[in-house]
């Protein structure tokens, strides 16, 4: 599990689902990574990095060679400082 929206509304500790950038949408892990428009340059460094398996989310989640770019793009984002601080690029 990871400390967005869908999930923390699920176990009561966030009013809403939805994403605090797209309020149609539902803060997902692949609206997180891959789609929302909030986190474009972010993701653009990300794809510089990874070029065309950054847009995999299965890559992402699962290769070992996307690790510090992804940490790099999570702290980048600042999405999750209030629960982990700055994270440290592995």
């Amino acid at each position: 599990h990871s400390p967005l929206n869908q999930y923390l509304h699920r176990i009561g500790i966030s009013d809403s689902p939805r994403c605090p950038h797209c309020p149609e949408t539902i803060e997902t892990a692949p609206h997180f990574l891959l789609d929302c428009p909030h986190y474009a340059r972010e993701r653009h460094i990300l794809s510089n990095a990874l070029r065309r398996k950054a847009n995999s989310l299965t890559f992402l989640l699962t290769s070992e060679a996307a690790t510090s770019p992804l940490m790099r793009f999570v702290d980048s984002t600042g999405r999750f400082k209030k629960t982990f601080g700055e994270i440290s690029d592995v």
